[in-house]
């Protein structure tokens, strides 16, 4: 499967913790040149720290026990459990292979798009809930997310590694591309929106999310088919909800109505 270029520069950059690092491995979504595991680990994760030494050695990467002023040097926190990988540039794909490499079966694709969200937790956060409720694939804009593929990976427990993932230049060159391959274009808004609970949300979609700060551009919100808005429960609340907490309950409705058909 072709790949499109890739958004981030051609460097490495580490990833953190077992989930994250076991995810880019087991995933395939980037290089892994060397795992390293700090000495006193090996007590503390003996199942899960196995399977990830065995699959790093199954693929050819080397594995070092290291002291933990090695892992603390390179680490950016304390949620690394003793366990680093010194990894390359996350694969990206195009569009169109975006499409192509779903499970066969997938008569209704749902593709999300996170656009504008300039927290590394947050983005990590969304892609966790989009992976969890069942999203086929993700598109981004191109971006520099290799300073934080760590946070990233750990925020979204190893979601940002497994889900396949797509470059669009700007969310309208990526909607105008799925609408002529039958997907119905959505997006979150307040104006002139249906509730997210009374829309049709069982057709192919694809789902734009902006970030808080810019939100979504006004002649994407025209040329929508689809502009949901999540109802609150409380009348005098006017703030918009985080784009993870959004992101979560767009994606979850999008599941539980597909599950129900």
């Amino acid at each position: 499967m072709a790949e499109a270029a890739s958004p981030t520069e051609e460097t490495e950059t580490w990833l953190e913790g077992i989930v994250s690092v076991m995810a880019a491995l087991a995933a395939g979504s980037r290089p892994v040149y060397a795992v390293y595991i700090q000495q006193d680990a090996r007590q503390r994760h003996d199942r899960k720290l196995a399977r990830l030494v065995d699959t790093a050695v199954a693929a050819h990467i080397p594995v070092q026990h290291v002291d933990e002023a090695v892992i603390n040097g390179h680490a950016g926190g304390k949620s690394h459990g003793g366990v680093l990988a010194r990894v390359g540039p996350r694969r990206f794909l195009t569009c169109a292979d975006l499409l192509a490499g779903m499970a066969a079966g997938t008569a209704v694709p749902f593709i999300a798009m996170l656009d504008g969200i300039e927290d590394p937790f947050n983005f990590g956060q969304a892609v966790r809930a989009l992976y969890a409720a069942g999203a086929d694939g993700l598109v981004l804009r191109p971006r520099n997310w290799l300073s934080a593929a760590g946070t990233v990976a750990r925020a979204s427990a190893g979601a940002s590694e497994w889900l396949p993932t797509a470059v669009a230049e700007t969310a309208e060159e990526a909607a105008a591309f799925f609408r002529q391959r039958g997907l119905t274009i959505a997006c979150a808004s307040h104006e002139e929106a249906v509730s997210v609970y009374e829309a049709d949300l069982t057709r192919p979609l694809f789902v734009l999310i902006g970030g808080e700060k810019r939100g979504i551009t006004r002649s994407f919100l025209h040329q929508a088919d689809l502009r949901l808005q999540i109802p609150y429960g409380r009348t005098n609340f006017n703030q918009s909800l985080g784009t993870a907490a959004a992101t979560a309950v767009i994606s979850f409705e999008i599941m539980r109505q597909r599950n129900r058909t």
